[in-house]
């Protein structure tokens, strides 16, 4: 109700500006901090003039057609891309109330320690928008796949329950994103089957939870009546600096009630070098208290590589953590390892085929702690953590995950991870 009545606020204060083209001039001072920046994705909430927007117009068809151009100082143009406000984002205090909010996206490509860039952006109505691009192209009730131009990204598994056959349930009980090689030739990631059918893709869930009159519920693994579904779509972004979709999951338990409903919001960035993707969700419990608990294999944010890694070249995967790199086959796991909790990066390194692929796993503070740890040969990694979630208590996490074709430096990863947590400054003006 509170957004029909500030759309319906925002088309009265539409109707009374003029009908054209118009555009709006921002300058970007982007500021490094103290770490060198290298091909990083830069997100700055703007504020967008109601000016740019003709009367008696439907606002979200009006920003789907409005254009950016970013140049820095030197004039050359750079990709701009406009979205709605991201999910980690929304607890953000607006710029300004009267205005239409908005995100401007951009690639920084390098920035030393200590200095700063100047960049304008003019957002425009009526301008040319970029073709080439992600973008979305869906099989119902199967998968949404992400593709930059004609390159396979991201998979989104969402197949409805299906009971008719234990097969069909293990096909269908999860949903999870797929993600595939830098080049577009395959999936790295697993699906159903193989060992341990319950680890799959990027995915992320609890197997021990506890809600209501003392109900169990154990989403990671699906048993009895749990499981997960998509409930629904809320949102797509597509353009030339990334690729990003909201999704509504519902999570079962007894009875297939529905304990918590999650937004999942899933985002690839047009990084050079390999696929840059930022996990974010924010869970609700849609009735009383939910205990979310489990154990480092099985609850949490995970990754999880084909079963090709399982069954020919676990033996080959070793581990690069913050204090240096494992030996082949060597893995850490809490409680074991009590010293394997709060890591701000790991990064995994697998083969598949005849290739080499590094996968690292960003963590950030704002996630809560302990978390606590997970590494396992056969290419599955990640983390988890203890919550009480209330109704007026969400939880919210956020995660990156990259993927590129041999392996990464501790000093690249570490860069990486402070991209993450400690993002530039941009000062818009």
């Amino acid at each position: 109700m509170t957004r029909r009545i500030l759309l319906v606020a925002t088309l009265a204060l539409l109707s009374a500006m003029p009908v054209g083209a118009a555009s709006a001039t921002f300058t970007l001072s982007v500021q490094a901090g103290k770490h060198d920046r290298r091909n990083v994705p830069v997100r700055v909430p703007l504020t967008l003039p109601v000016r740019l927007f003709p009367r008696s117009a439907v606002v979200e068809d009006v920003v789907k057609s409005l254009s950016v151009t970013v140049r820095d100082s030197a004039g050359n143009t750079i990709k701009g891309q406009l979205t709605g406000r991201s999910l980690l984002a929304e607890k953000e205090p607006l710029l300004r109330r009267s205005g239409v909010q908005r995100e401007l996206h951009f690639i920084l490509p390098r920035l030393d320690a200590g200095r700063t860039a100047t960049y304008t952006a003019t957002v425009a109505n009526g301008g040319a928008r970029p073709q080439q691009g992600f973008t979305w192209h869906d099989t119902p009730r199967v998968s949404t796949e992400l593709r930059f131009a004609n390159r396979p990204v991201l998979r989104y598994m969402y197949r409805p329950l299906d009971e008719s056959s234990p097969a069909a349930r293990e096909q269908s009980y999860k949903v999870f994103h797929h993600l595939f090689d830098p080049a577009g030739r395959r999936l790295v990631t697993k699906g159903p089957g193989g060992r341990f059918t319950h680890h799959r893709g990027l995915f992320y869930a609890f197997n021990k939870i506890t809600y209501g009159d003392n109900k169990k519920a154990d989403v990671w693994h699906a048993t009895g009546d749990a499981h997960q579904s998509h409930a629904r779509l809320l949102s797509t972004e597509e353009g030339p600096v990334l690729g990003r979709h909201r999704v509504v999951v519902n999570w079962h338990g007894v009875g297939k009630e529905v304990f918590a409903r999650e937004e999942r919001e899933v985002t690839v960035y047009n990084v050079p070098g390999g696929q840059l993707v930022e996990f974010a969700s924010r869970l609700r419990a849609t009735g009383g208290k939910v205990l979310l608990d489990g154990d480092p294999q099985h609850a949490g944010f995970h990754f999880r590589a084909d079963n090709e890694v399982a069954e020919k070249t676990a033996k080959q995967t070793y581990y690069l953590r913050p204090d240096g790199v494992g030996k082949p086959g060597e893995t850490r796991n809490w409680p074991n390892d009590k010293t394997h909790v709060n890591l701000s990066w790991n990064a995994m390194s697998f083969v598949l085929g005849e290739q080499r692929f590094t996968a690292a796993y960003l963590d950030r503070p704002a996630n809560p702690k302990e978390a606590r740890f997970s590494e396992r040969d056969y290419g599955r990694f990640g983390s988890y953590f203890e919550y009480a979630l209330e109704p007026d208590k969400p939880l919210t996490v956020g995660y990156r995950v990259w993927l590129q074709e041999g392996e990464i430096t501790a000093a690249n990863t570490a860069a990486m991870s402070v991209d993450f947590t400690e993002p530039v400054t941009v000062i818009v003006k």
